[in-house]
């Protein structure tokens, strides 16, 4: 008898996590697999961060914060906006929560009732749209395409509002497909919103300091939107903290006074160590952030110029993130004698088994043509894995 709800029930579990557990699995078997699922960098987090929490533990940071936060780490983020972003925030419009998906589900799940709609162009993240089934409401995925770069126009946006839409989530730069909007295009999707007084942006900015072609731009900088927008961000991507789990939302005061109530039923704050190593962050310079950010470009590169190599291969050039989100579909229906492919998952699972690298497939995106590979990993690594996938490959008649 099953006496789970159906709450947990209609979510799925996270195929980026599955895969990953997968290969963690055969690593621990001693099979030597190349992990390209990981969402995260490859990179320690920088040493005056991890002093900064060695130093809150020896300060005794162990009694519970404030709810929201610690009061300095809020000024930081407000100070954060206002430099890198010219964007204006209040302390009192800011929480901090265990990650940027904390800050998403706090998010959503404050903002969407049953029924209300959620417009998500796809590809996606895969949390968007079981957070929204958690919360009752409807996913509406716009689909995009490789040739428009997987974004969409304000037109699109415009035909899929609907007298039930709450609102839309943005993730730029993208999270699988690396594509970020520029100024130009976001302003346009802003006109859009103008009209429709109803509707809320939640938009991911986690990758924002991740980014091959110059300034992060937000839509949030649009003022006749401004107090409908929700920024999600956080440390993960920028400082290569994704364990320290500290995320952080803007917002408006009804909004963040709501989330700080859910929060403190759920969770209470985010960690006392964690925050305070995360002040740390965001007090620094950006010199390390840049120069991981110039490693990624550069593996960037290098990961597209091997994959040409390849037959049947479609991919996007992505202006952000680590991702490569390449189309795949060319090999669906063919064989190596004993394996058929027949869709992104049976082809994941062949490079895990004769490639001996381990991928994530797109359908978990919203996007069952393509599959996902970090580049998240160390230039060698990258050149063995391509080519070990070029050979496996090969394979397929």
């Amino acid at each position: 008898m099953d006496h789970l709800s159906k709450r947990i029930n209609s979510l799925s579990e996270s195929q980026t996590m599955a895969m990953n557990q997968k290969t963690r699995d055969l690593q621990a078997q001693g099979i030597n697999i190349i992990n390209l699922t990981v969402g995260e960098p490859d990179f320690f987090t920088p040493p005056h961060v991890k002093e900064a929490g060695k130093k809150a533990i020896d300060e005794n940071y162990s009694f519970y914060p404030p709810v929201n936060g610690y009061p300095d780490l809020i000024k930081a983020i407000v100070n954060k906006f206002k430099t890198e972003n010219n964007l204006e925030y209040k302390p009192e419009q800011i929480i901090v929560s265990t990650g940027a998906k904390h800050s998403l589900a706090n998010a959503i799940l404050c903002l969407i009732d049953e029924g209300d709609e959620v417009i998500i162009p796809a590809p996606y993240w895969v949390t968007y749209a079981e957070q929204v089934k958690l919360a009752q409401g409807i996913n509406v995925i716009l689909e995009t395409t490789l040739e428009a770069n997987y974004k969409i126009t304000p037109q699109q946006l415009e035909k899929a509002i609907t007298p039930k839409t709450k609102a839309i989530l943005l993730c730029s730069p993208s999270n699988p497909t690396g594509s970020l909007y520029n100024k130009e295009e976001l302003k346009g999707l802003a006109a859009v919103i103008a009209k429709h007084p109803r509707i809320f942006v939640i938009s991911d900015e986690i990758y924002e300091h991740i980014n091959f072609v110059g300034k992060h731009e937000s839509i949030a900088q649009f003022e006749e939107i401004r107090d409908r927008v929700v920024v999600i961000n956080g440390v993960s991507k920028a400082y290569a903290m994704t364990g320290y789990r500290v995320g952080y939302m803007a917002g408006p005061v009804w909004l963040i006074k709501a989330c700080s109530k859910l929060q403190g039923q759920v969770t209470s704050s985010a960690a006392t160590i964690s925050m305070r190593a995360a002040l740390a962050a965001l007090t620094m310079d950006n010199a390390y952030t840049k120069d991981m950010n110039k490693a990624f470009k550069r593996r960037r590169d290098l990961v597209l110029k091997l994959m040409k190599e390849i037959p049947g291969l479609k991919c996007n050039v992505p202006d952000g993130a680590f991702y490569v989100f390449p189309d795949v579909s060319y090999y669906f229906g063919k064989r190596d004698g004993s394996a058929t492919i027949k869709n992104d998952m049976d082809l994941c699972l062949y490079l895990l088994d004769k490639a001996f690298i381990s991928t994530v497939p797109g359908g978990a995106f919203g996007e069952p043509k393509c599959i996902r590979i970090s580049y998240a990993n160390a230039d060698e690594k990258l050149e063995k894995a391509m080519k070990q996938m070029k050979e496996a490959l090969s394979k397929l008649k």
